[in-house]
């Protein structure tokens, strides 16, 4: 664990040092969407998942995305979840599909974005897919907000 915690901030110095500010910005909701994917499937499942929407600029910064997901130790429904929401904020729709084995192979479960190329899958027969939720479509965060006072 301690050497996971020296290595979050190289991995921000990095991404500052390759993609400036909005790189960082992205690493950062990266991170708090998978702590919140992973909160709130041990409580909920996936039933009332909310996940933040992504900076204005993450469409750009793919690789941080999947770098703070492989550091996390994302599971693939936490990765795949998160990528739809990333996908959501460039205003694409991609499906969750979670697929099992069967029981005579030895059960296991996985879970990938429909479209993409996963060893895996092959395997897999489909249980469950889980379309991007309308307003997960097209929304963004907004940096540095400002709250508007009454008038």
């Amino acid at each position: 664990m301690a050497d996971r915690r020296r290595s979050i901030p190289r991995a921000v110095a990095r991404a500052l040092r390759r993609g400036g500010l909005p790189a960082v910005r992205t690493a950062l909701w990266a991170g708090r969407a998978v702590r919140q994917a992973r909160r709130q499937l041990a409580r909920h499942g996936l039933t009332d998942l909310r996940l933040p929407a992504p900076p204005p600029d993450a469409a750009a910064h793919r690789a941080v995305v999947f770098g703070v997901l492989r550091r996390t130790g994302a599971t693939c429904l936490e990765r795949s979840l998160v990528l739809q929401r990333w996908y959501g904020g460039q205003r694409v729709a991609r499906t969750v599909v979670i697929g099992v084995t069967a029981p005579s192979a030895g059960f296991h479960a996985h879970a990938w974005l429909d479209g993409d190329t996963d060893a895996e899958r092959e395997a897999m027969v489909e249980i469950l897919r889980r379309p991007t939720p309308p307003d997960w479509l097209g929304r963004v965060g907004r940096v540095g907000r400002r709250r508007s006072r009454p008038r």
